[in-house]
């Protein structure tokens, strides 16, 4: 099993991209790139809340990967201890929707506290191994 990374983000708008390109380079490394695009539209989503809603004035956020057995798990840790959810968005809101493609896209999300320093809100995916070419 590779082991856990974490990385730190600043607390600007260029963060998510550096997040999902933190992400795509984990997964190639770790040769888990079967659900890539799934995994990255949801830390774009998670990312984009923190930002938004989790991280207090000057507060950047992390997130870190882990894999075992089948399964990538992915956390992105911010300092709010606000919870995030669900919202049900009308057809002319422009935002609202993060946290329902989180859920239409990963096997299993959810949010654990940290105490007094914020939360993390994780989301879990069912992968394997990169095809490595045709069969004999």
């Amino acid at each position: 099993m590779p082991d856990a990374i974490k990385r730190f983000f600043a607390p600007v708008p260029e963060s998510v991209g550096l997040a999902r390109d933190f992400v795509l380079r984990t997964l190639a490394a770790w040769d888990l790139e079967g659900r890539v695009d799934d995994v990255r539209l949801c830390v774009s989503e998670l990312a984009t809340n923190a930002l938004a809603h989790g991280t207090r004035r000057g507060c950047g956020f992390y997130v870190t990967m882990s894999a075992e057995d089948d399964i990538v798990r992915v956390e992105v840790h911010d300092s709010s201890p606000r919870r995030p959810r669900l919202r049900r968005p009308t057809n002319d809101d422009v935002s609202g929707r993060g946290l329902h493609i989180v859920a239409m896209l990963c096997d299993d999300w959810g949010v654990e506290e940290r105490g007094v320093t914020g939360k993390v809100v994780w989301s879990r995916f069912k992968t394997a191994p990169a095809a490595k070419g045709a069969p004999c």
